[in-house]
């Protein structure tokens, strides 16, 4: 049934969505629409929003980039591409690598979101070299793990208010991430996901006439490992391996003290640092590396330009009031009971103009919070819904998907058709463990 449903879905998408740059273009537009008419706002106050807001992102482009680039050039050292084909070999048949890359996809995105993006993309193409398969399907698969990342230990909402000195806590205290993260409720629901996603994906899997395929070779990765002419000291120092340890060795060393003994976490800038280390380490020499970054950049071009235009929106959604507007108006129809479920889908529709959890939390909160304390709701749980709420509707916002797009070298509209059914499913899923579990 679930491949009957995925075909239509998969038709549509590939004839009416437009690539991810005219997506946000057409965003721009609708939200700036949307805060004239609603919020009464001029167009020049409007304009004046997207304005300031345009650069709000800029240390987090460069870090989006970077966890891009620094996890192409690890996924590419020669001990990584070794491991990644272990692996692969794992997978005897189609619907075992969609399993596969799905369990690891939803466990990596557990531990770290851009960890999760990365490593479930590149582990696809390790599969695609291995095993005949829908490669549409298979980095859908990849991007799908996604959906559990503001559940599990990286997730910037339960962190946030789990922090002394967080912009709530003389509201609401500080809230463990015992009544959040490692919730029952919370666990059961990423239990459940762990579980059916890999089904409704396998299930999803075209039969042979329909199904889209790569030939290895077009999968191929750069040999990065080839030797080249030491004639000049230059070309020495390009190949030097003791080069490359006396960088990536203290680095390394430098991480270790970070995580066991200064109580450091998983955040953009380890899981960079870590890539970066580690890919300096195991390329051996300063020319492997640089071989492998010039292959890496040439995906992040969509992160680049629409980054910018995402911040304008942020911008426009906050400084006119409209990203308010929608959370009171899901927080009017709610009681105690189903507050967390609203809080769910209101986080949801504002994800689609601001995909960004920290950010999203700043908007949302002011509402939410004297919502949950008025009815007397779990605060902990309304907090998880915004959070699944943002996770869930990345399954149709391309904005997130652009890092996997960009390794896998496809557009958005290869895979947003299935991933419009990982959407419902996953929105009942979580729907219903944020009310009734």
């Amino acid at each position: 049934m679930l491949q009957k449903l995925s075909r239509p879905a998969v038709k549509l998408v590939e004839r009416y969505l437009p690539d991810p740059y005219i997506f946000v273009l057409l965003l721009t537009l609708v939200a700036a629409l949307a805060a004239m008419l609603f919020e009464q706002q001029s167009p020049l106050a409007v304009m004046r929003y997207w304005g300031d807001g345009f650069w709000g992102l800029l240390a987090f482009s460069m870090q989006m980039l970077l966890v891009l680039v620094t996890g192409f050039m690890l996924a590419s050292s020669p001990p990584v591409k070794r491991l990644l084909d272990a692996l692969a070999g794992l997978a005897r048949s189609p619907g075992s690598a969609i399993v596969l890359v799905t369990l690891v996809s939803l466990a990596a995105s557990w531990i770290n979101w851009g960890f999760g993006l990365v490593i479930g993309a590149l582990f696809a193409k390790a599969l695609a070299r291995r095993v005949r398969v829908d490669y549409r399907l298979l980095i859908a698969s990849a991007y799908s793990g996604f959906v559990v990342w503001h559940g599990g230990l990286a997730g910037s909402i339960p962190l946030t208010i789990a922090t002394p000195g967080h912009f709530s806590e003389a509201q609401i205290g500080i809230i463990p991430t015992s009544q959040t993260i490692f919730s029952l409720y919370n666990l059961l629901i990423v239990g459940i996901l762990f579980v059916v996603m890999p089904l409704i994906n396998r299930w999803m899997l075209p039969d042979e006439q329909e199904s889209v395929y790569v030939e290895p070779s077009q999968l191929a990765e750069p040999d990065s490992a080839r030797p080249t002419d030491n004639t000049r000291p230059a070309d020495r120092l390009e190949n030097s391996t003791l080069l490359s340890w006396l960088v990536g060795i203290p680095g390394l060393v430098y991480l270790f003290h970070y995580f066991v003994f200064a109580g450091g976490g998983l955040n953009l800038n380890s899981v960079n640092f870590l890539f970066l280390s580690l890919a300096i380490v195991l390329h051996r020499t300063p020319r492997s590396l640089l071989t492998s970054l010039q292959e890496a950049i040439k995906g992040g071009a969509g992160i680049v330009i629409q980054f910018p235009f995402y911040a304008g929106i942020m911008g426009i959604m906050m400084g006119s009031g409209l990203a308010q507007s929608l959370s009171e108006m899901f927080v009017a129809i709610a009681s105690a009971d189903t507050l967390p479920f609203w809080s769910f889908i209101s986080a949801g529709v504002v994800n689609l103009f601001v995909p960004s959890g920290g950010g999203q939390w700043a908007v949302q909160a002011p509402v939410m919070l004297p919502a949950a304390q008025a009815l007397g709701a779990d605060v902990a749980r309304v907090a998880m819904g915004v959070a699944w709420g943002d996770a869930w509707t990345n399954l149709l916002q391309p904005f997130w998907a652009l890092p996997v797009l960009a390794i896998a070298g496809l557009n958005a509209k290869d895979i947003m058709g299935f991933c419009l059914i990982q959407l419902v499913v996953t929105g009942v899923i979580i729907g219903l463990g944020l009310t009734f579990f």
